[in-house]
């Protein structure tokens, strides 16, 4: 498995081709990119029409993890049953993205990371996370995070980062929301379930990223991290890091 693959990616490999086969049609990003901030109201009415469309995929997900053994017709009968749901999902997140919708853009993008081949996903999703997260919307930093190798160690991701306590407030109403796997919790994905974070918890994830990237002031953004949300990863570092 890829160093940036996640357990919950590598299992999704045996559901791609029946699954992919059904959206092929629906999966090319968007490439509407633009500069501006507000969130347009017929974009969010796309977006949140979405979202229970969304929520049903991911407990068909949720319900396949649990079974103890799959044929090949379980396989693409899972991938069929997603297919339906997903496809009006993704269509929605598209149109929304092509109104400049930043969260729509980052779930659109978490669809990609989860759901196409491996060397795929930068091209497809890095666009979309590198405008959500200069838009101000944190999660998307985590997606940088684990597939957009070389954007991580720009300035210009530092600088987004620093960013984003400046738009909390616009984006309050969008959580809790999903990643494929948040540091910064003490609870384990269970089966191939995506983890829900809070607004709190994906700034200590940002603070965690920023105490990686300077060193000379790793302790004040890693000790940040902790304070606000108990940050489990950062903590056991920080202890591993004194005698």
């Amino acid at each position: 498995m890829p160093s940036h693959q996640t357990p919950r990616h590598a299992a999704f490999t045996l559901l791609r081709a029946p699954l992919l086969a059904a959206l092929f049609g629906t999966l090319a990003p968007a490439c509407a990119i633009a500069d501006g901030l507000r969130i347009d109201p017929h974009a969010d009415l796309l977006y949140r029409q979405a979202l229970p469309l969304l929520e049903q995929a991911d407990n068909q997900n949720n319900s396949f993890s649990l079974k103890t053994s799959t044929t090949d017709q379980d396989l693409a009968q899972q991938g069929q049953a997603m297919g339906r749901t997903l496809a009006p999902a993704v269509s929605l997140l598209k149109k929304a993205v092509e109104l400049d919708h930043p969260v729509a853009r980052y779930r659109l993008a978490l669809y990609y990371m989860t759901y196409l081949p491996a060397e795929q996903i930068p091209s497809a999703a890095c666009p979309l996370l590198k405008t959500s997260l200069g838009q101000g919307f944190a999660p998307s930093a985590l997606g940088i995070e684990a597939w957009c190798s070389d954007y991580r160690e720009s300035a210009a991701f530092a600088k987004a980062l620093d960013n984003i306590p400046s738009m909390a407030t616009r984006y309050a109403p969008y959580y809790p929301q999903p990643a494929e796997r948040l540091l910064c919790n003490r609870e384990q994905p269970q089966g191939l379930a995506l983890q829900w974070g809070r607004q709190r918890d994906y700034q200590a994830e940002i603070y965690r990223l920023q105490g990686n990237s300077n060193p000379d002031l790793r302790q004040s953004y890693w000790q940040k991290a902790v304070d606000l949300n108990g940050c489990f990863a950062v903590r056991q570092r920080m202890l591993s890091s004194h005698p």
